[in-house]
């Protein structure tokens, strides 16, 4: 018996010994063909291991922020998040701490509002058999505060992932130029529109990455190898928008546009000057931020439209320069023959015999058909046509320009064209011939990109600068033109008299332009028409040229088209003026003088001494922080400060955030300069609530959010406080 069972055991020794003679040899022999070859699988060895130990993490780069002319932000990328449940139970290690959406129903009905999202709809993707869902559009670039506001639910398993979109803190606001840009399939934010889609090349920005060699768990290992491609940061660009004056457009046009429900309207404010484009917005706008978008076209560059007597300019300005226009020679109004057509003023029976420069005062297409009939003549009109530039495009920096067409093959189409009919342009079009009215002669090329600057180095990659494109008339044909303008303003007999401001001279003139219809001629009614102004401010030396057109609007029986018109322009003019510190005839330039000094410089000195001077002086001082001494201030040292103007004055030690509520936005972003926070706003007006708590310590680098309002909104909103403050303090204990 023992001999066997020593016989069993010997056979089971010399199996085990077999068996891992036999590993060790396939062992051995793979070790060896790895060693002879080195592939395994057909795969180079070393490059699998290389690829095992080689970490890589991105350093993510920004996209280029777009600004006004003075700095404020118009478009720029900002954290935003977004929301996931997470629905895997075995995300939950700990039952008291769950991870993991535990009460679908409880969750979709407190989050579902937040989002806007329909409660059953978010009931349904919570319930779905997944480790993890997202909420589409509902639950994407999710905004900081309403991220804080879902995290203040306390619900289990949801969660956020962090990212950045592009953020247009003014909503509708020139919105055609700034344009939008988007993600693509590979998560890469590429321009779409406007200013957005044209220098995309310059915005667009590239990440970098840092590889480094790695252990299992993804730990740089000491003494490894370190590659770092630094991250390509997109272009800044400066826009010779100016957020003030395109502030004032969009109110005006929202007004209108409420009141009065046209088709659509045009606005551009121009510095009449140099070309720059301050101001630009038409209707149907939309929000960059949505994307509501029913147009895609900018009209003011990209509709070209039958002008109507906004045309009569030029045609004025061509027979001034050429030494045809008496303003004193009389003629018929009321009809004039071309061939078998017969052209009508406005009224169709005219004003009996009157003289040329009434004629322009009332706007009498007659008037304009003698001038290029017989005081001109057609081949020399169609010359000034070319001049001042109508028969091609202006080349402004924006995608999507259109020419308007010249109508000069049959008779009557030439003697229409003098007064703006058949012949189409563009508004940018007008607005670059009428630099030359109000240039002395001098046409300027319209453009809205003022430069474009490297955010890293400071350098500037794209510079434009104010373009002479032709001088169509002399400079006194020009200031002619001018005085004659004012008085279609002023004189009894003036289509202007609506556009008249109040302390200021204004030229222009009015147009109403027929609108073609589908079906052959042209549409009827007293509301088918383009009723526009082309006009510029102060008359005697123009700093700003302004169009305005809107197109079918709904007038009361009392109301003529320049209601609307009038509305816009006036209003946005005379702000835009006042803004730009345009005296009025009235006042004296010293009496602004006198009321602007140069500040004295605070720091070093105690911060409470520095703000008793200020006051003392008529400033409004600001200090920001809890030490002792000055150690910056805005505006700075020897710069002009008009008196009253907030001064703000950081001190040494922590710097806590002041109350900014009516705030105007320079003064936030004062504030903002000054403890070195990247600032973000929305609206315009004066400001109405902030993300940092006004007492709150604050680092450089933090983001400040504000949120603003027009003063009228602005007071509302600071009464509805004081009410509720006070409210509080009745509700509290009496004694």
């Amino acid at each position: 018996m023992e001999t066997k069972k020593h016989r069993n055991t010997h056979r089971g020794a010399w199996l085990l010994f077999c068996l891992f003679g036999l590993a060790f040899s396939l062992l051995f022999a793979r070790f060896i063909q790895l060693g002879w070859t080195g592939k395994a699988e057909g795969h180079p060895v070393a490059e699998i291991a290389e690829q095992q130990r080689k970490q890589t993490r991105t350093l993510e780069a920004k996209r280029g922020t777009i600004f006004d002319r003075n700095g404020g932000i118009l478009a720029q990328d900002v954290p935003s998040y977004t929301l996931v449940a997470v629905l895997d139970p075995n995300m939950t290690t700990d039952p008291d701490h769950p991870r993991h959406v535990v009460d679908p129903e409880k969750t979709a009905k407190k989050l579902a509002p937040l989002l806007g999202m329909d409660v059953e709809k978010m009931e349904r993707i919570l319930t779905k058999k997944a480790k993890q869902v997202e909420f589409g559009s509902y639950g994407r670039n999710i905004s900081f505060e309403l991220k804080r506001k879902i995290e203040a639910l306390d619900l289990p398993g949801i969660a956020f992932i962090r990212d950045t979109t592009r953020f247009y803190p003014n909503g509708t606001f020139a919105s055609y130029v700034v344009g939008y840009a988007q993600k693509n399939e590979h998560n890469e934010t590429v321009g779409q529109m406007g200013i957005e889609k044209q220098l995309d090349r310059y915005l667009r920005e590239k990440d970098g990455y840092v590889s480094f060699d790695g252990d299992v768990s993804g730990f740089r290992l000491p003494g490894g190898k370190e590659h770092i491609v630094k991250p390509n940061n997109g272009a800044n660009v400066y826009l010779t928008i100016d957020e003030k004056i395109q502030t004032f457009l969009e109110d005006a046009m929202n007004g209108v546009e409420k009141q009065y429900r046209p088709k659509k309207m045009i606005a551009i404010v121009a510095d009449a000057k140099t070309g720059k484009i301050l101001a630009m917005a038409t209707r149907p706008s939309f929000d960059p931020n949505k994307r509501n978008i029913t147009n895609f076209f900018n009209d003011a560059i990209s509709y070209p439209y039958e002008p109507g007597s906004t045309m009569k300019v030029f045609t004025l300005a061509a027979a001034i320069n050429e030494g045809v226009y008496n303003g004193n020679e009389t003629y018929r109004s009321g009809s004039y023959k071309v061939g078998p057509n017969t052209i009508r003023d406005h009224n169709d029976v005219g004003w009996g015999t009157i003289t040329f420069n009434e004629g322009v005062q009332r706007s009498s297409n007659v008037a304009f058909s003698i001038l290029v009939k017989e005081k001109l003549g057609e081949d020399r009109f169609l010359q000034y046509l070319h001049r001042f530039r109508f028969d091609r495009k202006t080349g402004i920096d924006l995608p999507n320009e259109a020419v308007g067409q010249i109508r000069y093959r049959y008779p009557i189409e030439r003697i229409t064209t003098g007064f703006g009919q058949g012949t189409s342009v563009t508004p940018i079009q007008q607005i670059q011939a009428a630099t030359a009215i109000a240039n002395d002669g001098k046409m300027m090329k319209p453009y809205v990109i003022e430069k474009v600057v490297d955010p890293d180095s400071g350098k500037v990659l794209l510079d434009h600068e104010p373009t002479v494109v032709g001088e169509p008339i002399t400079a006194e044909t020009a200031r002619k033109v001018r005085d004659i303008l004012e008085t279609v303003v002023t004189s009894e007999h003036g289509t202007g008299r609506p556009y008249q401001i109040e302390g200021y001279r204004v030229a222009g003139k009015t147009g109403t332009a027929q609108i073609p219809s589908a079906t052959g001629g042209y549409l009827t009614g007293r509301e088918n028409y383009i009723f526009s102004f082309l006009g510029m401010a102060p008359a005697d030396d123009p700093k700003l040229l302004m169009y305005v057109a809107v197109q079918q609007p709904h007038l009361d029986v009392t109301e003529t088209g320049a209601a609307p018109v009038s509305q816009i322009f006036t209003t946005v003019m005379k702000s835009s003026l006042q803004y730009l510190h345009i005296q009025p005839v009235e006042e004296k330039r010293t009496e602004e003088k006198a009321a602007r000094r140069p500040l004295d410089s605070f720091i070093g000195q105690p911060a409470e001494l520095a703000a008793k001077q200020l006051k003392e002086s008529g400033y409004v001082p600001v200090v920001i922080g809890r030490g002792r001494y000055v150690e910056d201030q805005l505006p700075q040292a020897g710069e002009d400060v008009l008196v009253g103007e907030r001064v703000v004055l950081k001190t040494d030690g922590t710097a806590a955030m002041p109350d900014l509520r009516g705030f105007s936005l320079r003064d936030a972003m004062k504030v903002a300069r000054v403890l070195g926070l990247r600032p973000s706003t929305k609206g315009s007006g004066y400001v109405i609530s902030q993300n940092i708590r006004p007492g709150a310590e604050v680092r450089k680098g933090d983001y400040l959010i504000v949120e603003l309002a027009p003063p009228r909104q602005w007071e509302e909103a600071a009464a509805r406080k004081a009410k509720e403050a006070a409210e509080r303090k009745d509700d509290g204990p009496h004694e």
